[in-house]
């Protein structure tokens, strides 16, 4: 009776870490794909450079941001 328990304990975690694993994937393939500097421009957007811990970031007309690759 222990054993069973104690599977059902480790099947429920594996199925919680796998639909966070599938979560975070799901969230990651919504996000804006990174654009050149020119592109940027081209688009009306506002080039500005990033910092020591960011990367240059375009900044566009209607408020949204994405990373310049």
């Amino acid at each position: 009776m222990r054993i069973r328990r104690l599977l059902g304990l480790a099947l429920a975690t594996a199925t919680l870490a796998g639909a966070s694993a599938v979560g975070a994937a799901a969230a990651q393939a919504a996000t804006y794909p990174a654009i050149s500097g020119e592109q940027c421009t081209a688009q009306g957007g506002t080039v500005n450079q990033g910092g020591p811990y960011r990367g240059p970031t375009c900044t566009f007309p209607d408020g949204h941001s994405e990373s310049i690759g």
